[in-house]
């Protein structure tokens, strides 16, 4: 067990539920998986990098990602419908607190220029979204590999009802929010 899942458990349940005001433990927002996503349009003309991508996230998540295909043709781009443009992986239970663990501990702070992840990029219903320009800044990825250049969007979906639940939620858990 992941010791921040130890943490949510022990310390942040309590704070939550008093802080947000819950009468039950059950009611304490907490969340429910973590989805990662890779789009990777080049793989239009060269097939080998689309695998290359793939590769790279499951190292950085230790879970075979899913491709996903296109879901409508543009002829300005040569996308046609059901083309495999990307990748993405959902993660939950212990491997779910173990990449937040090492998003927050590690990851993060070796953002270049890191000034916190943004505020407001919640979805009005207690999710969270946000982008990261490179893969690189995971300690299982090194910056040599040819996939480390792909940008991978992070989404944090939660049991919270608002959005400011879920932001006292992950605050708790130790996201670097930015400062307003």
């Amino acid at each position: 067990m992941s010791s921040l899942k130890d943490l949510y458990k022990k310390e942040i349940v309590p704070k939550l539920k008093e802080e947000i005001g819950c009468k039950n433990v059950m009611e304490v927002p907490k969340i429910s998986k973590v989805v990662l996503n890779v789009g990777a349009g080049r793989s239009i003309t060269d097939a080998k990098i689309l695998e290359q991508v793939i590769e790279g996230l499951s190292r950085v998540t230790g879970q075979l990602p899913k491709k996903t295909k296109a879901k409508k043709s543009i002829a300005g781009f040569k996308l046609r419908e059901g083309m495999e443009i990307g990748a993405m992986v959902t993660l939950r239970g212990d491997r779910m607190f173990e990449f937040l663990e090492r998003l927050i501990g590690s990851a993060l702070p070796r953002v270049r220029d890191f000034r916190g992840i943004p505020a407001t990029s919640f979805d009005g219903r207690g999710n969270y979204s946000f982008g990261m320009k490179e893969m690189s800044v995971f300690p299982e990825v090194s910056p040599e590999d040819i996939f480390a250049g792909y940008g991978l969007e992070i989404s944090i979906i939660t049991t919270a009802k608002k959005d400011e639940e879920a932001k006292a939620l992950l605050t708790h858990l130790g996201f670097p929010f930015k400062k307003i």
